[in-house]
């Protein structure tokens, strides 16, 4: 599908003087999401779309007076489809990175997180027992990045891409593959159920969430004014309560009003 033309003028004032912001200028954000990514953006046993940022998009369009339109689309295709000008957001747990930034912009963090080694019950316990044996990421991740950048230090035999979590899981599940990399919330998420799946390590990366849109998009200005908002309002510390079980705390990006990002 393709978003119709934004029109970013009038979102470009700080009309913060009700919840409904330029609605005339932006009555539907076309979104796109690599649904299956939990607990970010999946479908309910309803086929619903649900999830922390799928509760999120919507609620900065009820700021914005807009509507909704969620696109799936695999993880490694939302960069283009959102430079093309296909979809005005992008969010499946994206991590702002440098090197993303010279070609797109972000608005401010909202999750804080890091990489983490998720085997099969009784497998590898450690990288450190990955030697010689096949790892899956996610196209395009950081996870597949850790992975590319780390491989000779570790000594995998592959490194074997997936467009999405759960082909990925099923080749863990059946030993076609001996470990699996990629953010550590997503997979203590979808582990939690299975007893033949475990997270052996967290993976430390530092990373950070966010909504990513087109290079200098006027939206993107205009969200990050909204994620401040909804950070004061502690409604970014409910989804996360909502999601995860428990209260983030006060340092993080979660709940912690930050600058947007820029290239360092």
């Amino acid at each position: 599908m393709t978003a119709s033309p934004l029109k970013l003028a009038a979102l470009g004032l700080a009309l913060f003087g009700s919840t409904t912001l330029a609605a005339s200028a932006q009555d539907k954000l076309t979104v796109g999401a690599n649904i299956g990514n939990v607990p970010w953006e999946f479908q309910d046993e309803s086929g619903d779309f649900v999830g922390f940022e799928i509760d999120l998009v919507n609620e900065v369009a009820a700021r914005l007076g807009a509507e909704v339109e969620i696109v799936n689309i695999p993880f490694n295709g939302l960069f283009s489809a959102v430079q093309s000008g296909r979809i005005d957001i992008a969010t499946s747990s994206i991590t702002i990175t440098d090197e993303r930034l010279e070609s797109v912009s972000f608005a401010q963090p909202y999750y804080d997180s890091d990489q983490s080694l998720t085997v099969a019950t009784g497998g590898p316990a450690s990288l450190d027992e990955m030697k010689d044996k096949a790892v899956g990421v996610d196209t395009g991740s950081t996870g597949d990045m850790w992975a590319t950048g780390n491989a000779d230090q570790v000594g995998f035999s592959d490194i074997r891409r997936y467009e999405g979590l759960s082909p990925a899981m099923l080749d863990l599940a059946a030993g076609r593959i001996d470990g699996y990399i990629s953010d550590i919330p997503a997979l203590l998420y979808y582990v939690k159920d299975k007893p033949n799946l475990e997270v052996v390590q967290r993976i430390e990366t530092g990373e950070k969430y966010s909504m990513m849109f087109a290079k200098d998009s006027e939206l993107a200005t205009t969200v990050n004014d909204i994620l401040t908002t909804l950070k004061e309002e502690g409604v970014l510390a409910g989804l996360h309560e909502k999601w995860f079980g428990a209260v983030p705390e006060d340092t993080t990006s979660t709940v912690k009003v930050l600058p947007m990002p820029t290239l360092n």
